[in-house]
């Protein structure tokens, strides 16, 4: 028995740290510059991951129909897949002329083998050899059966109005009877397309022929936070866009230029792309195998530690979790959070985040939040009769927060 727990456990070990080695996932449409993984049903989305350990493991992916709130759905594969829900990813390249050396995967879905036929939430799974999930990604597919409006604006709470966004929005279905849409609809509100920031659990406040009215006075708002902060690294030998200084290691080095603390900061325009990030090198054409991957050095500079909380490097970059890797060590005598993750080659946005011990992540107390900042909010509509099976995703509406409004 206790030969059998050893096995596992080290098992488990052995499983976390392939999973260590797994950097740079994407799951987004073919177009140039949409990071979007909610799109119509029948856009081809692209997953693509890089295996550091550089040895062509055989990776599978796994796909799964999921309720509104994320539970497994009451339909078979069979009656939301024409093929298989689970396949080889055999699309698999060597890294070319790079430092670092890692093994390249891509599939598209969909593809000859796997076909999805029905719109709603949808769970993407990497599976290794052990049959043991690597990852998990989140998609969204949805029908142009209604027509979802969405506006943002400035919070009409006189508390909230320097520091929070609203949004009220309409959903028009005039070809889908709606008779209960208590029970039958249900809403999400994403800011930034980032899951860990939602609102839910929202029932409309006017009814009109074939019309859902969403108005709230505090229901609906949002943070406004802050723009994200960026850097660039398409020149793996060179300083670029908030490089401060490179080394050469085992492998390159990229320190970036310190960040301050202020609790009585302003808000300052800055350009951003909401969090996310491209790939790119100077160095290469084909930057899903000859992006090179550099150590990235965080300095954040603060008076003194925030008590009783973690700080963490925050965003898209690697899905907007809170990991090991992301967190910085305060270093007493310099009086600064520092750190180090290792990123493939290109544009990225991030920012600063804490964790407190009830593992709540705050992303305005380093950076601040005002109502000018620009961010972009999507609100997914789905439908589900009664009686029905599945929840359908019937029509998506995004609205975008406009300072000069």
């Amino acid at each position: 028995m206790m030969k059998k727990i050893l096995l596992i456990v080290l098992l488990f070990i052995l499983i976390k740290i392939d999973a260590q080695n797994i950097k740079s996932i994407q799951l987004r449409p073919l177009q140039e510059n949409n990071y979007s993984s909610i799109v119509p049903l029948g856009t081809v989305l692209q997953l693509s991951f890089d295996d550091l350990e550089n040895d062509s493991k055989e990776y599978r992916y796994k796909i799964e129909h999921m309720t509104h709130d994320w539970r497994k759905s009451r339909l078979l594969s069979s009656q939301y897949i024409n093929g298989f829900d689970e396949n080889t990813i055999i699309n698999v390249t060597n890294s070319f002329n790079t430092f670092q050396n890692y093994t390249h995967y891509e599939v598209k879905i969909p593809n000859v083998n796997t076909v999805i036929t029905k719109s709603g939430n949808y769970l993407l799974s990497v599976l290794d050899d052990y049959d043991e999930v690597v990852f998990t990604r989140r998609f969204v597919l949805y029908e142009n059966a209604a027509i979802v409006a969405v506006q943002a604006t400035r919070s009409r709470n006189a508390k909230t109005t320097n520091t929070q966004q609203t949004l009220e929005f309409t959903v028009n279905h005039p070809n889908i009877r709606i008779n209960n849409p208590q029970q039958e609809i249900n809403v999400v509100i994403l800011k930034n397309e980032n899951w860990n920031e939602q609102i839910t659990d929202l029932q409309p406040t006017f009814f009109q022929q074939n019309q859902l009215r969403y108005t709230y006075t505090n229901k609906t708002n949002f943070w406004g936070g802050n723009e994200y902060l960026n850097f660039d690294t398409k020149l793996i030998r060179n300083k670029s866009l908030n490089v401060v200084r490179i080394e050469m290691q085992d492998i390159f080095h990229h320190y970036l230029y310190p960040y301050t603390y202020n609790p009585d900061l302003e808000y300052r325009f800055n350009p951003d792309i909401n969090g996310q990030f491209v790939f790119r090198t100077l160095e290469g054409n084909t930057p899903s195998t000859e992006a090179d991957y550099a150590m990235m050095h965080f300095t954040l500079y603060a008076d003194s530690p925030f008590l009783d909380k973690s700080v963490h490097v925050y965003g898209a970059f690697n899905n907007f979790e809170i990991e090991d890797e992301t967190k910085l060590t305060y270093d007493f005598e310099d009086k600064s959070y520092k750190g180090t993750v290792l990123m493939k080659q290109g544009f990225y946005n991030y920012t600063f985040a804490t964790v407190d011990k009830f593992n709540k992540v705050d992303t305005n107390e380093i950076n601040g939040t005002f109502f000018e900042t620009e961010n972009q909010y999507t609100v997914i509509t789905y439908f589900k009769p009664l009686g029905g099976l599945y929840d359908r995703v019937i029509g998506i509406g995004t609205g975008f927060y406009n300072q000069d409004r």
